[in-house]
């Protein structure tokens, strides 16, 4: 009896352990949807309205455009990232690039209708203001602004994306999250890219004009491609008929049209995939097997990804068996499987440019040592002098102070004048003979004083006055008379 209280008991245990863990795992389940679930927090109608508003180009929206696009084109030219960042704000492109990707969401062929030739305008527009400022402002330059707008790869494509799934989950919230709004702008960059496509026909540079127009071509099919599966997810209400004949017309050239943007979009993705895959690994290759080597000195490289090349160029001289071996480390597999069908172009120095080169600098390193031994010994003999000087002055105060009382140190005294003065000069004293009468002699004290020349007479006399009685009070003098040069 006792032990089937005891299984029962055991029995009982583990159901409550069981119905335990099921109320945890239900928890979870809950508190995880209900933190990732944001359906209820929709607005069908508002939503659907407000990026309808978005989608007319007229009146102010397009004079926002052509002064965004003056802002982004002169933030580009100046290279200053702060400027761009302004002009990606105020910039309207977004609305109809929402449009169109809603458009396919709802199977309205009117809206995308509509998205479709206002944002064809809009680039047109902005693709004109560009080009003039452009063609016809003079310190136009490629810099770094510019050139990260001419080749997109993988990263351009994902902040699309993601930056185009924030946006819409913004969107469609109740109440305008502007903080998103604005940093999608942002991230996304659809301004940039165009205004670098007109500094590319305004330069004839259709090398920069297509692979900014490919940038921007790619932020705006993956920004459409995000609004749409948001829209789907959050099964927004098709668009209603008048009879199913036009719905279904509709609804298949919105389905050719949306496989033909989206197929080319899923070959671009794995297009701009690869090549940064083959970017990555030949950075690699560059950092490991050459900068890592300290026998290889290599001066600059390019790559061609179209005709998978590499091209090195090296200081010192490259033996065939070192670039036997840099192509054996380049194709394996294992390291680098994206580029093991690339060759390597090599160019090195030959060895007598490389010892010609080697013996010149370090002849011209013996040269800049021999130089500084010269300036050391220069500077030696300089503070020598200068000690000798300093000696000779002490000299020749200390002589004047033996043979009369009245001289002072007449470097003091120059010092403090010019310190009571800094107009003077120069300053200068002695005893002058003199006789009125060609019998009497007498030795009248002088001081010479140069003042600056920019002063005027009546400015100098009374400072003289001055200077003249503080004088004749340091050396102790009953009569100072003062001559100026």
């Amino acid at each position: 009896m006792e032990e089937n209280k005891t299984n029962e008991t055991i029995e009982q245990s583990k159901q409550d352990v069981q119905n335990d863990a099921k109320g945890l795992f239900e928890s979870v389940k809950k508190f995880i949807g209900e933190l990732f679930d944001f359906r209820e927090d929709t607005d069908h109608e508002a939503t659907i309205e407000a990026i309808k508003a978005d989608i007319p180009f007229k009146g102010a929206t397009a004079w926002i455009l052509i002064f965004a696009v003056f802002v982004a084109s002169i933030g580009l030219n100046a290279n200053s990232t702060a400027v761009v960042i302004g002009a990606m704000l105020i910039s309207p492109l977004m609305g109809p690039i929402l449009g169109i990707g809603m458009s396919f969401a709802l199977n309205d062929f009117m809206t995308f209708k509509k998205s479709l030739i206002n944002l064809g305008t809009m680039i047109a527009l902005s693709l004109i203001a560009s080009f003039l400022f452009f063609y016809f402002f003079p310190l136009s330059e490629d810099n770094s602004e510019l050139l990260g707008r001419v080749s997109p790869d993988i990263r351009d494509v994902l902040i699309a994306f993601f930056g185009g799934l924030a946006l819409m989950v913004a969107r469609t919230k109740k109440g305008t999250v502007a903080s998103v709004i604005f940093g999608v702008a942002i991230a996304t960059a659809l301004m940039p890219p165009l205004c670098t496509a007109g500094y590319g026909l305004a330069k004839g540079n259709f090398v920069y004009f297509w692979g900014a127009m490919y940038l921007f071509t790619i932020n705006t099919i993956f920004i459409a491609l995000a609004t749409f599966l948001v829209l789907k997810l959050l099964r927004f209400p098709m668009h209603k008929y008048a009879n199913a004949a036009t719905r279904k017309r509709y609804s298949t050239i919105a389905t050719v049209v949306g496989l033909s943007v989206m197929i080319p979009a899923i070959f671009t993705f794995i297009s701009v995939f690869q090549k940064n895959k083959m970017d990555t690994q030949i950075t690699d290759f560059i950092k490991n097997e050459i900068k890592g080597n300290k026998y290889l000195q290599l001066m600059d490289w390019e790559k061609d990804l179209e005709k998978k090349e590499i091209f090195l160029n090296f200081f010192n001289e490259i033996t065939e068996a070192t670039e036997n071996d840099l192509m054996n480390e380049l194709t394996n597999t294992t390291l680098y499987p994206n580029i093991g069908d690339f060759q390597l172009k090599i160019k090195g120095s030959d060895t007598k440019s490389f010892e010609l080169i080697t013996t010149a600098y370090k002849e011209k390193r013996e040269e800049l040592q021999e130089s500084k031994n010269i300036i050391s010994g220069l500077q030696k003999q300089i503070t020598g002098l200068q000690e000798t000087i300093s000696d000779l002055n002490t000299r020749i105060e200390q002589d004047a102070l033996s043979k009369n009382q009245n001289v002072v140190a007449f470097s003091r005294i120059a010092k403090e004048a010019k310190i009571r003065y800094v107009d003077i000069e120069a300053l200068g004293f002695s005893k002058v003979l003199s006789s009125k009468d060609f019998i009497k002699i007498d030795t009248i004290p002088t001081a010479t004083i140069k003042w600056n020349i920019k002063l005027a007479d009546s400015i100098i006399s009374p400072k003289e006055r001055e200077l003249r009685d503080w004088l004749q009070k340091e050396l102790e003098l009953d009569t100072l008379f003062v001559r100026r040069e």
